[in-house]
């Protein structure tokens, strides 16, 4: 029989009732022939909780001990899906990250798979189980419990997926698909049928929040089909290949938008070389991620080198810095706050030229500041102020056609 992997994210099973509801729904598609591997995450908020809880404790808990409290909460949904799923009269078994064998690198709170040795979900299958997967979780080659970051069920589903040589991986959520920008705040978002690998990966590094962007590039490496759909409603969802084969004539295909961005500048005496290479190779090794990244050397003013980072790692980046100092030669930082990054994606832009220039006059006539600008083939990303992000988001999904059209009268 062909497998297929779903995943059901924390609001899917964040009671006793909706996971009774997973389980009848996992149910269904066991009837309908397939092997069938569920992961899932910790109920509706139980990780903030415990995050919370911790804090109350320690302003800085250990990270390794952060892994070890953090993995209890899929813990206690595998365990209550799979009783639910023995009331349905389907054989279930749970497994924990290290129990289904994956194996990750050693970084605590965000780490990535290295390796997924299946031999005990493989044996439950094959004897007729329904294998319920802790999502979010592995083990290192040290045996310390590790976690893969916030998101990280939908890069243990795609993963086990990709081991497993499953027939699709379906990710149940609490929206019914992928959508041109996120419909709670700008109007007239819909969504979309289909989209390809690298627009979905952008989307998902650049803010948008149904998928996590390590599940996306993993899906795109071993070429797994995926979909995004709802766990409320059965209608179709959003499909993710390589190529899309539907509203193509779109040229901008999202617009993503992120909070809490921050600007830091580092600034030398003099203009220095190695000052690029340094500073990011001692931040990629102390797992600091930066993001848009611009140098300005101008005769007559201070040479300096700003990027972006989320609000949430300022303290770390500030550390790294401080403690490097010497070897990186600098003279002081300063950094700019109340920022947000907003950012339009789609695959037609690579043959439309002009795109960021629409991007740019759109902004301007909205009174929006530009802070910093990056651009790849797919997509054009701006720091603007916080305040005007929402503003931003709305100006360009409407700018580039994505809204709604309004229903033609019968």
């Amino acid at each position: 029989m062909s497998t297929l992997v779903v995943k059901f994210g924390g609001t899917s099973v964040a009671t006793t009732e909706r996971i009774m509801h997973v389980a009848k729904r996992i149910q269904r598609e066991k009837q309908n022939g397939y092997d069938i591997v569920v992961v899932v995450s910790a109920m509706g908020k139980t990780t903030d909780q415990l995050v919370d809880m911790a804090h109350e404790i320690s302003e800085s808990p250990s990270k390794r001990e952060m892994d070890v409290l953090l993995t209890t909460g899929e813990q206690v949904t595998i365990s209550l899906l799979s009783i639910a799923l023995h009331k349905l009269g389907i054989e279930a078994k749970s497994f924990t990250g290290w129990q289904a064998g994956i194996v990750t690198e050693h970084v605590p709170s965000n780490a990535r798979i290295e390796n997924i040795k299946p031999k005990a979900v493989n044996d439950a299958l094959k004897a007729g189980e329904v294998a319920v997967v802790a999502g979010f979780q592995g083990i290192d080659d040290e045996g310390n419990i590790t976690t893969l970051g916030r998101g990280g069920s939908d890069t243990t589903a795609v993963a086990i997926a990709s081991a497993l040589n499953a027939e699709r991986c379906d990710i149940y959520t609490d929206v019914d698909g992928v959508y041109t920008s996120d419909p709670r705040f700008v109007k007239g978002a819909r969504k979309l049928k289909e989209l390809s690998y690298d627009e979905m990966l952008e989307l998902a590094n650049l803010g948008a929040g149904v998928l996590h962007p390590r599940s996306v590039e993993v899906a795109k490496n071993h070429n797994i089909p995926m979909s995004v759909r709802s766990s409320y409603e059965d209608v179709e969802g959003t499909i993710l290949k390589e190529e899309i084969e539907v509203e193509k004539d779109l040229v901008v295909r999202g617009v993503a938008f992120e909070p809490d961005i921050i600007r830091l500048t580092v600034y030398y005496k003099e203009a220095y070389n190695g000052s690029l290479a340094n500073i990011f190779t001692t931040l990629a090794k102390n797992h600091v991620n930066v993001d848009i990244i611009v140098q300005t050397i101008i005769q007559g003013t201070q040479p300096s080198v700003s990027f972006s980072v989320k609000k949430e790692n300022l303290q770390d980046t500030l550390q790294v810095l401080s403690e490097h100092k010497d070897i990186l030669g600098y003279d002081h930082i300063d950094y700019e706050g109340e920022l947000a990054k907003v950012s339009i994606v789609g695959s037609g832009m690579v043959s439309n030229p002009g795109v960021a220039a629409s991007m740019f006059d759109r902004l301007y006539r909205e009174g929006i500041p530009v802070k910093m600008v990056s651009t790849s083939e797919i997509k054009v990303s701006v720091v603007v102020p916080q305040e005007d992000m929402l503003k931003a988001a709305n100006a360009l999904h409407e700018e580039f056609g994505l809204s709604l059209k309004e229903k033609v009268a019968q």
